[in-house]
């Protein structure tokens, strides 16, 4: 039997300790599905003000207090705390960064609640909680044999091993992976270089368009780099917009290039176990849905309508995520005998007009704006059809989660969505949602047409539901196939 590996997950979210997107997720569920597999897994992430202390039962380490780390011309001192992230089955250590100036004093993960705004020093903050993730490693004695990196936020860390602790590192290898390769962490190049301690001679390693790119730093020092599906990581090869001309340096390492297709945590994500909904059900008690559906209309403050389907949206509310193509479709859309119900928080325009379109549809349109755990279980479980009409998505969880608990997903066909979500056949009787293909207002109405012609036929509609309800998406599969990875990368040259 193959010995148990050391593996550090580093990510700057993790659920539920924080979260704003599918990050958190794939950094809870993984590593718990690493630890199933035998290994020692722990995670680290930085502590922002909104954690509680006490809620998250974070506590000191004697070894890991006042860290001196140097930003430039500033030294702040780093407390590492440690919790843990658990489900029903197992538990793995979590690694927090404390730091006043940085991290405790500012509210939200990124930007500021207030504002919107993103944190004008977000360079220096993500070099402060890179620069600790080493010196973690240091201080313990701790020299994992594979340290996993996700996103920018992360993607200094295997240059800081590898430039200034090489003889440390020497037998830990980094698999570095992108979930948004959008997002770059893009920086006035001069300022930001300056503040990394490195040297001079590796500056061109993360210079891209004349600015500093976290981004090109984990591209090029990783020993390994994933995606979170098989399409993304074509769209990535390929396409210059998408990437902002970071494809060609993808292109270049693309023999240790792999994409694996993210899974769900189904210890959290499962109605016959889910304690956030109001009714647990099974495909075998599926007619128990129709319970959550009347409490997630009264939380929206909808009347229940019997054979009105409820279509639902949580997302990050920007153009990215097709809202552009709803609000093109609202008007032929709301002629239908519908009902919808969004939840997310984003761009301040996009936030308006859905409330105005609330208050045009009263009786069809719910909106609320924020982020709320609960509330996303039970729209999950209460829902009929869930549309996620992305110009881009790199994998998407939610159509996972709506297999999971019986909801139709629409989507457009893009990364994750086209490679999870196939177009059901009425007459072969395949598929498990409904899909468009172009980012056309139209051709998305179109797909939610066939979507509740079907929903109007019970015996075809539960059809769509079991062939989703009894596909595997957990973890089984990926995990396994990132431990190949990892252990492929440790064999001797």
């Amino acid at each position: 039997m193959a010995k148990p590996l050391n593996i550090l997950f580093v990510a700057s979210e993790i659920y539920p300790i924080a979260k704003t997107g599918g990050v958190a997720d794939v950094a809870f569920g993984l590593p718990l599905a690493l630890r199933d597999l035998e290994h020692d897994v722990r995670v680290m992430l930085p502590k922002y003000g909104a954690i509680s202390e006490r809620k998250n039962r974070i506590h000191e380490i004697n070894r890991l207090k006042d860290i001196p780390i140097t930003v430039g011309e500033r030294e702040e001192l780093a407390t590492v705390k440690s919790s843990s992230i658990v489900n029903t089955r197992t538990k793995v250590q979590a690694y927090m960064t404390t730091n006043r100036y940085y991290f405790d004093s500012k509210w939200g993960l990124y930007s500021d609640p207030e504002t919107g705004e993103d944190y004008a020093d977000n360079d220096e903050r993500f070099i402060f909680f890179s620069r600790s993730v080493i010196q973690t490693c240091l201080l313990l004695g701790w020299f994992p044999h594979i340290v996993h990196c996700n996103d920018w936020h992360t993607a200094l860390v295997p240059m800081y091993m590898k430039v200034l602790h090489p003889d440390k590192f020497k037998n830990t290898k980094v698999v570095f992976t992108i979930h948004n390769g959008t997002n770059q962490g893009v920086f006035p190049f001069k300022d930001t270089f300056k503040k990394t301690g490195l040297p001079d001679s590796v500056a061109e390693d993360v210079k891209h368009k004349n600015k500093f790119n976290f981004l090109k730093a984990g591209l090029l020092y990783a020993d390994h780099i994933t995606t979170v599906s098989e399409t993304y990581g074509k769209e990535l090869l390929n396409d210059a917009e998408l990437t902002n001309g970071l494809h060609a340096v993808l292109k270049k390492r693309k023999e240790v290039f792999t994409p694996i297709i993210n899974g769900i945590d189904t210890t959290i994500w499962s109605p016959e176990k889910d304690k956030l909904i109001s009714k647990r059900y099974s495909l075998d008690t599926i007619e128990k849905k129709d319970d959550n559906k009347q409490a997630l209309l009264a939380k929206f403050s909808l009347d229940y309508k019997e054979h009105v389907p409820v279509i639902a949206m949580i997302s990050r509310l920007v153009e990215q995520k097709g809202l552009g193509l709803l609000r093109q479709a609202a008007e032929v859309l709301f002629r239908q005998d519908i009902q919808f119900v969004v939840l997310g928080e984003g761009d301040k325009d996009i936030e308006d007009w859905l409330k105005s379109l609330a208050t045009s549809y009263p009786n069809k349109v719910g909106v609320k704006i924020g982020f709320d755990e609960p509330l996303s279980h039970l729209i999950e479980a209460g829902a009929d059809m869930y549309l996620m009409p992305s110009l881009h998505e790199p994998c998407g969880l939610n159509q996972l989660y709506s297999f999971a608990y019986g909801t139709v997903p629409i989507v457009r066909a893009t990364g994750g969505l086209i490679d999870t979500v196939q177009e059901f056949d009425p007459k072969a009787k395949t598929g498990n949602g409904f899909v468009f293909e172009r980012y056309n207002a139209n051709e998305m109405l179109e797909s939610i047409h066939r979507a509740l012609n079907t929903y109007n036929n019970k015996e075809l509609w539960h059809t769509v539901i079991r062939n989703g309800m009894t596909e595997d998406h957990s973890w089984n599969y990926s995990s396994k196939k990132y431990e190949e990875i990892y252990r492929k990368l440790l064999m001797p040259a």
